[in-house]
Parts: C-alpha cells; structure tokens; sequence
C-alpha cells in the first residue's frame, strides 16, 4: 500500500461494463407468469391490431413511438411470441438511439432486438422476419463502419430498415 495516499498499488480490478451489468440482471418477469409453448407457435396467427400499429409507426420513422406501442403489447403477453415484439422494438429504439447520437446505445439495441427476431425467422404474424434480420443487419454494420464521430451524418431513413408483411 501507498502510505502517504492510502490507496492500494496493486492493478485494480476493471469495472464492470454496462452489458456485464445488464446480463447479471434476473430477467423480466411475464406477468401472470409465462406460458410455456414453443417460440413459433403463435407465428401462424394473425398480427394484432396493436402489433401493426407499431409497424407503421416503425416505417415512418416513429422509433420512439413505436416503442411505446410494441412496449405495451410485449408487457401483456405471455407468450413466447412476446420475443418477437421486443426484437422489434428493440431495433426501432436502436434506430431511435441512432437518430440522437447514442453510438453505444443504438449498436447494443440493434445486436440485441436482431438477436430476439432469428427464433422468429423467416416469417412470424405475417411480419418478414428475415428480411427485417437481414435489414437491421446491414444498417448495424453501416452504423459501426461511420462510427461514433460519423453517425450523425448519415440519413437515419436512408438506412433504416423497413417492416414488410409477407403472404401465407
């Protein structure tokens, strides 16, 4: 030990990051308790009305909105198909990020939301899964290219992706 400053002169041990964080967080808890199924066995129902309700707002640009619409549906349900209502959200808020200068922010949504969607893939509710996986992909990989320094300068509704419905 460092007798005049009192602190230690031992390496110290590197604070944990955010992700480090987060991931030792117990998960969420579905409320009413979940229901246990496996994860596509609701993709060949119909989307619901609040479902494509964020979707439209997702494709106009309204990322903060649309979370707050998928938000309530994805506390709600207690299903296994919530997953793919918090991928999407997860991706719009991403955006959102994006959009105000949170580098950090917007490429751990991305990664995360992009992750929730593969169980969901190709398509789920009518939503093209894979086209989505395949579109936030790529404006992940564009936001990580341009950086930090460089992300504002790039036309948030140039990259981002679009929801598409797809036929039965």
């Amino acid at each position: 030990m460092n007798c005049a400053s009192g602190r230690s002169l031992a390496p110290s041990t590197p604070a944990p990051s955010s992700r480090d964080r987060k991931s030792a967080r117990p998960p969420k808890r579905v409320p009413g308790g979940p229901i246990d199924e496996p994860a596509r066995a609701r993709c060949d129902d119909p989307a619901p009305p609040e479902l494509i309700h964020g979707i439209e707002q997702f494709n106009s640009g309204e990322f903060f909105e649309q979370h707050e619409t998928l938000e309530l549906l994805w506390r709600d349900t207690r299903t296994p198909i919530r997953g793919l209502y918090h991928g999407i959200l997860q991706v719009g808020v991403g955006l959102h990020h994006w959009r105000n200068g949170n580098f950090h922010g917007a490429t751990t949504l991305l990664e995360e939301g992009i992750e929730r969607l593969r169980p969901f893939a190709p398509r789920c509710q009518g939503v093209d899964v894979d086209g989505l996986i395949k579109d936030a992909t790529g404006a992940r990989e564009q936001l990580i290219a341009v950086g930090a320094e460089g992300m504002r300068s790039v036309d948030i509704t140039a990259v981002a992706p679009r929801i598409r419905f797809t036929q039965s």
